[in-house]
């Protein structure tokens, strides 16, 4: 008899898929970018692949928290999972930096430590620090959903996640419609870059010790300092406009929704409603945005009913049997989104940039990229993992 299929395979699929589009996205700057103006103006191919990614992770990490019952074996988990392939990723971009094989991108003045220090709580670009690589700043955002997760969780509002969802998305459609317009990093321009790094990477600090601390009154404390820092920085100090950070945490918490509908926490009516507010919500927000140089309104509305439709059919094939190339991309997702602009850094920093289209080098990149990959996850990723679940279940609460 042949093995059931995984019960979070489809979610292996997705990951793999959107991991895929966003690697074809940023590796077409180099190798074809003919092609790439002709379709992002019509799919805006960046945000098709991070939308699907954010209701992935909407999905699966507050179940996550509410499994392990712990906030602070949460945040181990989370830390286990996330910063080891992150610091090698990094390392190795600061080494070919110095080897003089890539270069890095422009700080705008800002000093080493403070640039160290943003990037460090991972939030740096809400912090008005330009990400030493693009692809960080949907890491921004995933740790800001991370200190909402456990803010409700400590105050007892995380099965509140369809409500959450429709609450945001309505905020970003008002926002929108009426012209609330912030300049990006807004609150960084008016308190100073490295004062609000100074007091949020504190403030981080203190709300992940005292939400995994043993009182329940230091739990809700942290809980609400992390959740209030997470949404003040998305709302006012984001560099993507106003209504779409929103949507953004919107569509997270809406892959939640779900997940309790299939669980029988929720009510798949309430999930469908809320699908169909945040997807109105957030279609009315890009169209009343309209077209500027480096938007268009159909390229991102396509791309984003295109995620929740990719998404619902996921979902749909949740108990069959997908194909395992998919679901090993998924399993090696994070290693691909992290190394892959390291790799186009070095290509662009030595040979440049192709003038004409080039399918075959595309192809090529995926050949070389791939591999490398599987090897990052297997001696970087999947170590830290288990180091992640050891240092658990030591500072597990009896």
């Amino acid at each position: 008899m042949e093995p059931l299929p995984s019960r979070l395979a489809w979610l292996d699929a997705l990951r793999g898929l959107a991991a895929l589009v966003v690697v074809l996205d940023h590796s077409s700057y180099t190798f074809m970018a003919d092609f790439r103006r002709e379709l992002m103006p019509q799919f805006n191919t960046s945000r098709y692949g991070i939308m699907v990614f954010f209701l992935v992770s909407g999905y699966i990490i507050p179940a996550s928290l509410e499994r392990r019952g712990c906030v602070r074996t949460f945040w181990v988990g989370r830390i286990f999972r996330v910063y080891p392939l992150w610091a090698a990723v990094v390392t190795v971009l600061l080494a070919v930096h110095l080897l003089g094989l890539a270069e890095l991108r422009s700080f705008g003045g800002q000093s080493a430590v403070t640039v160290a220090v943003a990037h460090a709580t991972m939030l740096q670009e809400l912090l008005g620090t330009p990400n030493l690589l693009l692809i960080l700043w949907t890491l921004s955002y995933e740790m800001a959903f991370y200190l909402l997760v456990v803010a409700l969780f400590t105050v007892r509002l995380h099965r509140r996640s369809a409500a959450i969802a429709t609450v945001l998305a309505v905020l970003a459609a008002v926002s929108a419609a009426a012209g609330v317009a912030l300049p990006a990093s807004a609150l960084s321009g008016r308190v100073g870059t490295g004062p609000l790094i100074a007091v949020a990477s504190i403030g981080m600090g203190v709300a992940i010790c005292c939400a995994s601390a043993g009182s329940r009154v230091l739990r809700v404390c942290g809980g609400v300092l992390g959740g209030v820092l997470g949404l003040g920085l998305v709302a006012f100090n984001g560099t993507v406009p106003l209504w779409e950070g929103l949507v953004i945490l919107a569509v997270m918490f809406l892959g939640t929704a779900v997940h309790r509908a299939e669980n029988g926490r929720g009510t798949w009516r309430q999930a469908a409603g809320t699908a169909l507010v945040v997807v109105a919500c957030a279609v009315g927000c890009a169209y009343r945005y309209g077209d500027g140089h480096h938007f268009t309104r159909r390229g991102w509305i396509t791309a984003f009913l295109l995620a929740v439709l990719t998404f619902g059919a996921g979902l749909a094939c949740r108990h069959r049997r997908l194909p395992r190339l998919l679901t090993g991309l998924g399993t090696i997702s994070y290693s691909v989104y992290l190394v892959h602009p390291v790799l186009l850094a070095v290509i662009d920093g030595t040979v440049g940039r192709r003038r004409q289209d080039s399918l075959t080098l595309e192809v090529a990149f995926f050949a070389v990229l791939l591999p490398l990959c599987v090897l990052t996850h297997r001696y970087v990723e999947a170590p830290g993992r288990r180091w992640g679940r050891r240092v658990a279940e030591r500072v597990r609460p009896p």
